[in-house]
Protein backbone atom coordinates (compact mmCIF):
# COMPACT_ATOMS: atom_id res chain seq x y z
CA UNK A 1 0.00 0.00 0.00
CA UNK A 2 1.15 3.35 -0.54
CA UNK A 3 1.76 5.87 2.17
CA UNK A 4 -0.07 8.71 2.11
CA UNK A 5 1.90 11.89 3.28
CA UNK A 6 1.60 13.76 6.28
CA UNK A 7 -0.70 16.86 6.06
CA UNK A 8 1.36 18.95 7.94
CA UNK A 9 4.30 18.13 5.34
CA UNK A 10 2.23 18.87 2.03
CA UNK A 11 2.34 21.81 0.33
CA UNK A 12 -0.45 24.42 -0.16
CA UNK A 13 -1.20 25.03 -3.60
CA UNK A 14 -3.14 28.12 -4.42
CA UNK A 15 -4.61 27.07 -8.39
CA UNK A 16 -6.68 23.75 -8.96
CA UNK A 17 -4.89 23.43 -11.66
CA UNK A 18 -1.91 22.42 -9.86
CA UNK A 19 -3.77 20.10 -7.48
CA UNK A 20 -4.66 18.06 -10.78
CA UNK A 21 -1.13 18.04 -11.74
CA UNK A 22 0.43 17.13 -8.61
CA UNK A 23 -1.79 14.03 -8.43
CA UNK A 24 -1.02 12.84 -11.66
CA UNK A 25 2.51 13.17 -10.80
CA UNK A 26 2.22 11.32 -7.61
CA UNK A 27 0.44 8.54 -9.21
CA UNK A 28 3.84 7.97 -11.36
CA UNK A 29 6.10 8.33 -8.83
CA UNK A 30 4.26 5.44 -6.92
CA UNK A 31 4.13 3.13 -10.01
CA UNK A 32 7.27 4.20 -12.46
CA UNK A 33 10.37 2.26 -11.67
CA UNK A 34 13.48 4.29 -10.51
CA UNK A 35 16.11 4.75 -13.07
CA UNK A 36 19.86 5.09 -12.31
CA UNK A 37 21.58 7.29 -10.82
CA UNK A 38 24.79 9.78 -11.68
CA UNK A 39 25.28 13.12 -11.28
CA UNK A 40 25.87 16.58 -9.20
CA UNK A 41 26.65 20.41 -8.62
CA UNK A 42 26.79 23.12 -6.25
CA UNK A 43 24.24 25.63 -6.74
CA UNK A 44 22.96 29.07 -6.13
CA UNK A 45 21.01 30.21 -3.16
CA UNK A 46 20.80 33.53 -3.75
CA UNK A 47 21.41 36.71 -6.31
CA UNK A 48 25.06 35.49 -7.28
CA UNK A 49 26.10 31.73 -8.24
CA UNK A 50 27.88 29.83 -6.09
CA UNK A 51 29.94 27.99 -8.15
CA UNK A 52 32.29 25.08 -6.58
CA UNK A 53 35.80 26.00 -6.63
CA UNK A 54 38.19 23.18 -7.14
CA UNK A 55 42.19 23.28 -5.50
CA UNK A 56 44.58 22.33 -8.27
CA UNK A 57 46.33 19.00 -7.51
CA UNK A 58 49.67 17.84 -8.60
CA UNK A 59 52.36 15.29 -7.23
CA UNK A 60 53.84 16.16 -4.22
CA UNK A 61 55.59 15.31 -0.31
CA UNK A 62 54.37 14.68 1.49
CA UNK A 63 51.01 13.53 -0.81
CA UNK A 64 47.85 15.70 -1.18
CA UNK A 65 45.20 13.86 -0.34
CA UNK A 66 41.03 14.38 -0.02
CA UNK A 67 37.58 14.11 -1.28
CA UNK A 68 38.79 15.67 -4.68
CA UNK A 69 41.39 13.08 -5.27
CA UNK A 70 38.98 10.22 -4.73
CA UNK A 71 36.72 11.81 -7.62
CA UNK A 72 40.17 12.55 -10.04
CA UNK A 73 40.60 8.86 -9.35
CA UNK A 74 37.72 6.94 -9.31
CA UNK A 75 36.43 8.73 -13.18
CA UNK A 76 40.12 8.22 -14.49
CA UNK A 77 39.28 4.58 -13.21
CA UNK A 78 35.77 4.59 -15.26
CA UNK A 79 37.56 6.00 -18.52
CA UNK A 80 40.57 2.84 -18.19
CA UNK A 81 43.19 6.03 -17.38
CA UNK A 82 43.70 5.06 -13.21
CA UNK A 83 44.18 1.28 -12.02
CA UNK A 84 45.39 1.83 -8.73
CA UNK A 85 43.18 2.21 -5.30
CA UNK A 86 40.65 4.75 -5.29
CA UNK A 87 41.81 6.51 -1.85
CA UNK A 88 42.33 9.64 -2.23
CA UNK A 89 45.70 10.27 -1.99
CA UNK A 90 47.61 12.17 -4.98
CA UNK A 91 50.28 9.28 -5.72
CA UNK A 92 52.61 8.24 -8.02
CA UNK A 93 49.86 5.95 -9.68
CA UNK A 94 47.74 9.00 -9.36
CA UNK A 95 50.38 10.91 -11.22
CA UNK A 96 50.58 8.22 -14.14
CA UNK A 97 46.69 8.26 -14.57
CA UNK A 98 46.78 11.91 -14.59
CA UNK A 99 49.43 12.32 -17.36
CA UNK A 100 48.24 9.67 -19.25
CA UNK A 101 44.64 11.18 -19.74
CA UNK A 102 46.54 14.28 -20.57
CA UNK A 103 49.12 12.70 -23.67
CA UNK A 104 45.54 11.31 -25.08
CA UNK A 105 43.78 14.42 -24.79
CA UNK A 106 46.47 17.23 -25.99
CA UNK A 107 47.19 18.53 -22.76
CA UNK A 108 50.50 19.21 -20.82
CA UNK A 109 51.66 16.20 -19.45
CA UNK A 110 52.46 17.73 -16.52
CA UNK A 111 50.36 15.90 -14.11
CA UNK A 112 48.97 18.80 -12.60
CA UNK A 113 44.97 18.94 -12.34
CA UNK A 114 43.32 22.34 -12.49
CA UNK A 115 40.47 23.55 -14.58
CA UNK A 116 41.03 22.97 -17.78
CA UNK A 117 41.86 19.47 -17.02
CA UNK A 118 38.53 19.28 -15.17
CA UNK A 119 36.94 20.58 -18.14
CA UNK A 120 37.90 18.19 -20.77
CA UNK A 121 37.36 15.62 -18.54
CA UNK A 122 33.75 16.78 -18.07
CA UNK A 123 33.54 16.86 -22.02
CA UNK A 124 35.22 13.00 -22.43
CA UNK A 125 33.06 11.80 -19.65
CA UNK A 126 29.87 13.25 -20.87
CA UNK A 127 30.76 11.56 -24.22
CA UNK A 128 31.87 8.18 -23.13
CA UNK A 129 28.29 7.93 -20.84
CA UNK A 130 25.91 6.44 -23.15
CA UNK A 131 23.27 8.85 -24.27
CA UNK A 132 19.12 8.34 -24.22
CA UNK A 133 17.59 8.21 -26.96
CA UNK A 134 13.44 8.30 -26.12
CA UNK A 135 12.15 10.58 -28.89
CA UNK A 136 10.14 14.13 -27.82
CA UNK A 137 6.98 14.62 -26.06
CA UNK A 138 4.60 15.37 -28.70
CA UNK A 139 2.35 17.45 -26.52
CA UNK A 140 2.77 20.68 -23.76
CA UNK A 141 5.56 20.31 -21.99
CA UNK A 142 5.41 21.01 -18.44
CA UNK A 143 7.52 19.65 -15.32
CA UNK A 144 7.10 18.75 -11.91
CA UNK A 145 9.83 17.83 -8.90
CA UNK A 146 9.00 16.38 -5.73
CA UNK A 147 11.75 16.96 -3.36
CA UNK A 148 10.93 14.82 -0.82
CA UNK A 149 11.05 11.97 -2.98
CA UNK A 150 13.75 13.38 -5.26
CA UNK A 151 12.44 12.95 -8.57
CA UNK A 152 11.78 14.56 -12.04
CA UNK A 153 8.53 14.16 -13.83
CA UNK A 154 8.28 15.88 -17.46
CA UNK A 155 4.70 15.82 -18.33
CA UNK A 156 2.95 15.97 -22.18
CA UNK A 157 -0.30 17.26 -22.12
CA UNK A 158 -0.65 17.21 -18.44
CA UNK A 159 0.23 13.45 -18.26
CA UNK A 160 3.92 11.72 -16.96
CA UNK A 161 6.27 11.20 -19.77
CA UNK A 162 9.56 10.23 -18.33
CA UNK A 163 10.62 10.48 -14.78
CA UNK A 164 14.48 11.42 -13.34
CA UNK A 165 16.47 10.83 -10.17
CA UNK A 166 17.79 14.55 -8.90
CA UNK A 167 19.43 15.78 -6.38
CA UNK A 168 17.67 18.39 -4.07
CA UNK A 169 19.02 21.15 -1.42
CA UNK A 170 20.24 20.31 1.47
CA UNK A 171 18.11 21.11 4.65
CA UNK A 172 19.79 24.11 5.33
CA UNK A 173 19.70 25.00 1.55
CA UNK A 174 16.30 23.98 0.42
CA UNK A 175 15.08 23.52 -2.34
CA UNK A 176 12.13 26.72 -3.34
CA UNK A 177 8.89 25.22 -3.27
CA UNK A 178 6.04 26.65 -5.52
CA UNK A 179 5.26 27.31 -9.30
CA UNK A 180 7.25 28.95 -11.60
CA UNK A 181 8.82 28.76 -15.14
CA UNK A 182 11.72 28.65 -16.83
CA UNK A 183 13.50 31.54 -17.41
CA UNK A 184 16.40 30.83 -19.88
CA UNK A 185 18.38 28.15 -21.02
CA UNK A 186 22.07 27.86 -21.40
CA UNK A 187 24.42 25.16 -22.16
CA UNK A 188 27.72 25.09 -20.04
CA UNK A 189 26.56 27.90 -18.10
CA UNK A 190 29.15 27.67 -15.54
CA UNK A 191 31.98 25.97 -13.75
CA UNK A 192 30.14 23.37 -11.24
CA UNK A 193 26.84 23.33 -13.54
CA UNK A 194 27.14 20.45 -15.99
CA UNK A 195 26.76 20.75 -19.81
CA UNK A 196 22.82 22.63 -19.31
CA UNK A 197 21.27 25.26 -17.23
CA UNK A 198 17.51 25.76 -17.16
CA UNK A 199 17.13 29.07 -14.63
CA UNK A 200 14.16 29.62 -12.77
CA UNK A 201 11.79 32.68 -12.30
CA UNK A 202 12.46 32.50 -8.30
CA UNK A 203 12.18 35.71 -7.39
CA UNK A 204 14.20 35.79 -4.38
CA UNK A 205 17.69 34.36 -6.27
CA UNK A 206 19.33 32.09 -8.53
CA UNK A 207 17.75 28.91 -8.80
CA UNK A 208 17.85 26.42 -11.73
CA UNK A 209 17.97 22.45 -12.82
CA UNK A 210 21.28 21.93 -14.41
CA UNK A 211 23.95 19.17 -14.66
CA UNK A 212 26.54 17.87 -12.46
CA UNK A 213 29.54 15.84 -12.59
CA UNK A 214 29.55 13.92 -9.34
CA UNK A 215 27.23 10.95 -10.18
CA UNK A 216 27.28 9.42 -6.12
CA UNK A 217 25.20 12.76 -5.56
CA UNK A 218 22.13 11.87 -7.32
CA UNK A 219 18.90 10.91 -5.12
CA UNK A 220 19.92 12.66 -2.07
CA UNK A 221 19.74 15.84 -0.25
CA UNK A 222 23.12 17.64 -1.81
CA UNK A 223 22.47 21.23 -3.33
CA UNK A 224 22.49 24.56 -2.54
CA UNK A 225 18.72 24.64 -3.35
CA UNK A 226 19.17 24.10 -7.49
CA UNK A 227 18.11 20.78 -9.06
CA UNK A 228 20.90 18.70 -9.73
CA UNK A 229 20.21 15.68 -12.68
CA UNK A 230 23.08 13.23 -14.52
CA UNK A 231 24.21 15.47 -17.71
CA UNK A 232 22.74 12.73 -19.94
CA UNK A 233 18.93 13.19 -18.36
CA UNK A 234 19.28 16.91 -18.72
CA UNK A 235 20.82 16.83 -22.18
CA UNK A 236 17.99 14.85 -23.32
CA UNK A 237 15.22 17.46 -21.96
CA UNK A 238 17.19 20.56 -22.62
CA UNK A 239 15.63 20.57 -26.37
CA UNK A 240 12.24 19.77 -25.00
CA UNK A 241 12.17 22.43 -22.38
CA UNK A 242 11.21 26.39 -24.07
CA UNK A 243 11.66 29.48 -21.81
CA UNK A 244 8.28 29.95 -20.01
CA UNK A 245 7.85 26.19 -19.31
CA UNK A 246 5.82 25.61 -16.24
CA UNK A 247 8.07 23.80 -13.28
CA UNK A 248 5.99 22.83 -9.78
CA UNK A 249 8.03 22.56 -7.06
CA UNK A 250 6.61 19.89 -4.87
CA UNK A 251 7.55 19.97 -1.04
CA UNK A 252 6.63 21.63 2.89
CA UNK A 253 8.25 24.99 2.46
CA UNK A 254 7.88 24.87 6.45
CA UNK A 255 9.69 21.77 7.93
CA UNK A 256 12.00 21.46 5.22
CA UNK A 257 14.60 24.22 6.07
CA UNK A 258 17.58 23.54 9.68
CA UNK A 259 14.54 25.05 12.00
CA UNK A 260 11.23 24.07 11.70
CA UNK A 261 8.82 27.13 11.56
CA UNK A 262 11.91 29.83 11.90
CA UNK A 263 10.86 33.24 13.01
CA UNK A 264 10.98 35.55 10.42
CA UNK A 265 12.44 39.31 10.37
CA UNK A 266 12.88 41.88 7.95
CA UNK A 267 15.19 40.42 5.04
CA UNK A 268 14.03 36.65 5.11
CA UNK A 269 13.59 35.00 1.51
CA UNK A 270 12.18 31.89 1.11
CA UNK A 271 9.05 30.04 -0.07
CA UNK A 272 7.66 29.76 3.63
CA UNK A 273 7.58 33.80 3.25
CA UNK A 274 5.49 33.39 0.01
CA UNK A 275 2.94 31.51 1.64
CA UNK A 276 2.76 34.20 5.12
CA UNK A 277 2.44 36.64 2.72
CA UNK A 278 -0.18 34.82 0.40
CA UNK A 279 -1.98 34.00 3.96
CA UNK A 280 -1.49 37.80 5.12
CA UNK A 281 -2.77 38.87 1.55
CA UNK A 282 -6.31 36.55 1.37
CA UNK A 283 -7.00 38.25 5.52
CA UNK A 284 -6.59 42.08 4.38
CA UNK A 285 -3.12 43.15 5.69
CA UNK A 286 -1.05 42.73 2.86
CA UNK A 287 -1.25 43.59 -0.65
CA UNK A 288 2.82 43.53 -1.85
CA UNK A 289 3.96 41.23 -4.27
CA UNK A 290 3.78 37.45 -3.75
CA UNK A 291 7.84 36.90 -4.07
CA UNK A 292 9.09 35.61 -1.30
CA UNK A 293 10.61 38.71 0.00
CA UNK A 294 10.10 40.36 3.32
CA UNK A 295 10.30 44.34 2.37
CA UNK A 296 8.97 47.36 3.63
CA UNK A 297 5.47 46.26 2.79
CA UNK A 298 5.46 43.06 5.02
CA UNK A 299 6.88 44.40 7.22
CA UNK A 300 4.19 47.00 7.99
CA UNK A 301 1.25 44.07 7.66
CA UNK A 302 3.07 41.88 9.96
CA UNK A 303 2.57 44.83 12.27
CA UNK A 304 -0.94 45.48 11.76
CA UNK A 305 -1.49 41.79 12.07
CA UNK A 306 0.26 41.31 15.17
CA UNK A 307 -1.68 44.67 16.56
CA UNK A 308 -4.75 43.61 15.17
CA UNK A 309 -4.48 40.28 17.24
CA UNK A 310 -3.22 41.62 20.38
CA UNK A 311 -0.18 40.28 20.26
CA UNK A 312 3.47 42.26 21.59
CA UNK A 313 4.62 45.12 19.45
CA UNK A 314 7.06 43.29 17.15
CA UNK A 315 7.84 43.01 13.40
CA UNK A 316 8.35 38.71 13.66
CA UNK A 317 6.45 36.24 12.62
CA UNK A 318 6.56 33.62 15.28
CA UNK A 319 5.09 30.75 16.66
CA UNK A 320 1.58 33.01 17.11
CA UNK A 321 1.36 34.05 14.05
CA UNK A 322 1.99 31.46 12.38
CA UNK A 323 -1.07 29.86 14.58
CA UNK A 324 -3.44 33.11 13.64
CA UNK A 325 -2.68 32.06 9.87
CA UNK A 326 -3.45 28.51 10.10
CA UNK A 327 -0.10 27.57 9.52
CA UNK A 328 0.38 25.83 12.96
Amino acid sequence: MVKQFNTTCVVMFTEVCVFATVLVMLMFLCTSPSRAATGNAYCCPYYHPEQEVKRVLTFTKPAITGSDVVQLQGRLNELGYYHGHVDGIYGAATLKGVKKFQRSHGLEPDGVVEELFWQELDEVQFVWVAPNNTPPPTGKVSIVVDTYRRKLTVLSDGEPYKQYPVATGKYETPTPVGNFKVLRKAANWGTGFGTRWLGLTVPWGIYGIHGTNKPYAIGSYASHGCIRMNNHDVEEIFPWIKPGTPVTLIGNQFCYQPSEYRTMRRDTRGSDVMEVQLRMQRLGFYNGPIDGIWGGGMEKAVQQLRKSRGLTNDNSVDSEVYHLLGLK
